[in-house]
């Protein structure tokens, strides 16, 4: 078998999409803050101590969301293609790694779609295998990748 079967034809890293970035976190974490502290102080200076406890506890609440969601957004997958294989490989948050690999000509790659919505999901089934793709993709770029996508394996599979 020679390199150039092994060189990828089509390699991409599917990583989920955050609007607010860190320097916008910290500027609303700390008007949040400073918000939940003038209005709770204001509470319990006036004797109403439960209402300024919740809003200490809304300011927790919103902030452990957050870093939830930042920690769900270290996920990714890697996707390649190359004349020999078709490998998809996904990364959870903590850093755990599962490959899903197919021969290029077995592979079939599906796409679930609506009308109005767009693509609603990916997958690549092959040789009694299946596993979704960008599933946390947005819309934009589910459509960018569907069609590099569908490219790279109809190249794959063409005869040289």
């Amino acid at each position: 078998m020679d390199e150039s079967a092994e060189q990828p034809i089509f390699a991409a890293e599917l990583v989920p999409y955050r609007s607010l970035g860190r320097k916008g976190f910290r500027i609303m974490l700390g008007l949040s803050g400073l918000i939940c502290l003038l209005y709770g102080g204001f509470f319990i200076i006036t004797g109403a101590w439960p209402i300024g406890f919740f809003f200490g506890l809304d300011f927790l609440l919103l902030y452990g969301a957050f870093r939830l969601n930042y920690r769900a957004a270290k996920a990714r997958e890697e996707v390649m293609v190359s004349r020999t294989s078709v490998s998809v490989r996904k990364f959870t948050p903590s850093g755990a790694m599962t490959e899903f690999l197919w021969n290029p000509f077995w592979a079939r790659f599906f796409v679930r779609r609506h009308d109005e919505f767009g693509i609603l999901s990916m997958t690549v089934h092959g040789q009694g295998r299946s596993t979704d793709i960008g599933t946390f993709l947005n819309p934009d770029d589910r459509e960018s990748f569907a069609k590099a996508f569908r490219g790279a394996l109809a190249t794959a599979t063409q005869r040289i």
